[in-house]
């Protein structure tokens, strides 16, 4: 039977959450893989190991909390005052800030006796909320919100950080490398999955630069345990 027109499914709107959730797991794998499998090298003990891998996730969860606060923060601040410069300058200058949003609407290709009509009832209606919209590009009802960006990056980064936490409660590094490489190979193919995109791709790329990081620590580690 034909597809019907109701049942398309976008995936554009996932954008934004599914971007931090992934980045604040994908995060706390690696960043908290590469501490444990860095001082694994340099000859640490199974409580030393596990002690670094917790310290690494509350730590980076922290981190992500203020990091995503103070810059959501700013995001929402720059938001409202827009907000209140738009209530101004329409109240100040109607006539002007129609003729605006008429050639808002002429651009993206309506006649200019209808924009101006179309204009015209947005005023009437609604003009703020107009103007946010077609002149701004915002919703009023869908500002940043900075706590619940702190929550979810902190919450995302330590799911993913206990991850080779757990692992690292075996004292083997090999386990550690292992079950974080699956773990980021499944976090980006869901990933991938969910925006729609190419899922082996995903899994391939962020293995392959996850491996790098650790190799990497793992050498600096063998470095440094032998100097020390």
């Amino acid at each position: 039977m034909p597809r019907s027109h109701a049942s398309e499914n976008h995936r554009s709107h996932r954008v934004g959450w599914l971007r931090a959730a992934v980045l604040g797991a994908n995060d706390g794998i690696v960043s908290t893989a590469a501490l444990m499998v860095g001082i694994a090298a340099a000859a640490a003990t199974r409580g030393e190991i596990v002690t670094t891998g917790i310290a690494g996730l509350v730590a980076g969860a922290g981190s992500m909390a203020v990091g995503e606060y103070v810059s959501v923060s700013s995001q929402r601040d720059a938001e409202r005052a827009d907000l209140r410069k738009e209530a101004a300058e329409i109240a100040e200058f109607p006539d002007a800030e129609m003729r605006e949003l008429t050639e808002i609407y002429v651009r993206r290709g309506l006649r200019r006796e209808l924009a101006a009509e179309v204009a015209r009832e947005m005023h009437d209606h609604d003009a703020l909320g107009a103007h946010v919209r077609d002149e701004l590009g915002l919703d009023r009802d869908a500002l940043a919100n900075p706590i619940q960006a702190a929550v979810a990056s902190a919450g995302a980064f330590a799911v993913g950080a206990a991850v080779p936490v757990l692992a690292g409660l075996s004292g083997w590094v090999w386990l550690i490398v292992m079950v974080s490489l699956l773990a980021l190979a499944v976090l980006g193919s869901t990933g991938a999955r969910l925006g729609g995109a190419n899922q082996h791709r995903a899994a391939a790329r962020v293995v392959l630069t996850s491996g790098v990081a650790m190799a990497v620590t793992y050498a600096i580690g063998l470095l440094v345990g032998a100097a020390v």
